[in-house]
């Protein structure tokens, strides 16, 4: 099979998942992945069916198969999000945090951190990551709120102070934003 094989049967693997028809997606990566094991994409697309069926086994397997090929913040992040399903939550942290160190803006791997953050009180971990996402996009206002709650909970109250103020210059009626900004001054 050729590159261009490959590629209309990647793309149209993705265009099926993308209508949540999961036979005719799974069928089109496999075709894809059987024309050509080097690219970790269409492991990827069986990963995500994987989960979307509650078949974490087989989308960890699919996920470590996509790494073994190409580490990239999307393996990381899916072995990170089968990681957490299956409760091993450090380990999945530790996806998380390598999924962002090669790209800060998974998002994924980042709502992700943030709430494992807060469960395994790790929030100090996090706070770096956030602000490396907000250097390169500062107005993503859920990710400066993230930051700022982070902060207070870090006892960081005048840090989170201005973060919010930040926020909301930006973003005048986030109103979660305010109340907490409200909260801060009691």
């Amino acid at each position: 099979m050729s590159h261009l094989d490959y590629e209309i049967n990647k793309e149209l693997g993705e265009c099926y998942l993308f209508m949540g028809e999961l036979e005719k997606a799974e069928d089109y990566y496999k075709k894809a992945a059987s024309s050509n094991g080097i690219h970790p994409d269409p492991y990827l697309g069986l990963a995500t069916i994987a989960i979307q069926r509650g078949e974490l086994v087989t989308a960890l397997a699919l996920y470590n198969k996509a790494h073994s090929i190409d580490a990239t913040d999307k393996t990381f992040a899916g072995i990170g999000l089968v990681k957490m399903e299956t409760g091993e939550k450090d380990v999945a942290f530790d996806m998380f945090a390598q999924a962002l160190a090669k790209n800060p803006e998974n998002m994924v791997a980042l709502y992700s951190i943030i709430r494992l953050g807060h469960e395994l009180e790790r929030l100090a971990e996090i706070v770096p990551l956030l602000e490396n996402y907000l250097s390169i996009d500062p107005g993503k206002s859920e990710v400066r709120y993230s930051l700022a709650g982070c902060m207070v909970c870090l006892d960081r109250k005048d840090d989170a102070h201005n973060q919010l103020t930040l926020l909301l210059e930006s973003d005048p009626d986030f109103a979660a934003a305010r109340e907490l900004l409200e909260q801060l001054h009691l």
